[in-house]
């Protein structure tokens, strides 16, 4: 028998944990019957979704499968998202059935935590996005900035002095802002360009590709703060593989918006979680993802907090968790 798709409204009208559940007991069904390289998955692990009852005995598909495998839940798509990928890695790939429902997914996320964005100028520092192309974020940020044009949003590659230049302007005419940034391109421009930010906020994301040092996430907050003047850097969570991003607004702790839920794993045994405040690998549900797999085992460390925000620690630096021989060979 045909499984239904739960409706992309519902998903996003999602008020409650206990609906939350529900809907995601409904994804996982219908994924487990639509979704090819999710049902061989299941099968290879001998689980029989009827049995499924809550979403802590739902298994979660190890995100390497996006760089070799069609992980889709429809045959036709719109958009192949791929990762930005660092030297001569393997770049994941995203077959994205509705652009619609991402672009509904990114702005009602936004607008969760931050109202419209078209409340702000958006000033986006993202050169390796924009120079390797099919980037998820750069289609997201590149949606803010087409619906603010008229208040100087854009895009800035290497061009760090106009980009000081839009700062200082907005600053003085007290114009609210916002500036993302991956983080070694952000720690770039404050190398050149020291600022003394009251209106603007700065928002970093992707990491350093390579191409600076690693660092803490408290590490890098503190030399972007002390570099742009501000008491508080913000960040956004996201990646090819999801529909959906969470943000933090201080101190490293991102929240998700209602249809997206983060739990944490061990490092040994994938259908064991860890408790509160307990270092583990990071699991994602993303309910937007309902056309491709929405549950997503990803190599990222972390932490859940008491008040269900959660912590980015940094990548787990084993080799990658595979799934059954069936599925990689």
């Amino acid at each position: 028998m045909k499984i239904l798709e739960p409706s992309i409204e519902s998903i996003f009208n999602i008020q409650t944990d206990e609906q939350f559940e529900g809907l995601a007991l409904d994804v996982f069904r219908f994924q487990a019957s639509e979704n090819k390289v999710y049902k061989e998955f299941l099968e290879c692990l001998k689980i029989n979704p009827s049995d499924i009852l809550s979403i802590d005995q739902i298994p979660f598909l190890p995100i390497s499968f996006f760089k070799s495998l069609k992980v889709v839940s429809k045959s036709t798509h719109e958009k192949i998202f791929k990762s930005s990928g660092t030297g001569n890695q393997t770049r994941s790939q995203h077959f994205v059935s509705s652009l619609d429902i991402y672009q509904q997914s990114f702005t009602k996320g936004f607008q969760h935590f931050y109202q419209s964005h078209k409340n702000y100028t958006i000033l986006a520092l993202l050169p390796s996005y924009l120079e390797q192309g099919d980037s998820s974020l750069v289609h997201m940020v590149s949606s803010f900035i087409d619906d603010n044009k008229t208040n100087g949003s854009q895009f800035y590659l290497h061009n760090h002095q106009e980009l000081n230049e839009k700062i200082i302007e907005l600053e003085k005419e007290e114009k609210p802002f916002i500036l993302i940034g991956v983080s070694y391109a952000l720690l770039d421009f404050i190398e050149k360009f020291s600022q003394k930010m009251k209106k603007g906020i700065v928002m970093e994301t992707g990491g350093m590709k390579g191409r600076r040092k690693e660092m803490t996430k408290e590490e890098l907050h503190d030399e972007l703060a002390k570099g742009f003047g501000c008491e508080k850097i913000h960040s956004e969570y996201g990646m090819t593989e999801l529909l959906s991003q969470a943000y933090s607004k201080e101190n490293g702790d991102y929240n998700c918006p209602p249809w997206m839920k983060v739990l944490t794993r061990s490092t040994t045994d994938p259908f064991e979680y860890t408790s509160i405040g307990a270092r583990g690998l990071i699991n994602v549900i993303d309910l937007a993802n309902i056309n491709s797999c929405s549950f997503i085992a990803t190599d990222d460390v972390g932490l859940i907090k008491s008040d269900g925000s959660f912590k980015v620690l940094g990548r787990f630096d084993s080799s990658e968790i595979r799934g059954c021989n069936l599925m990689i060979n």
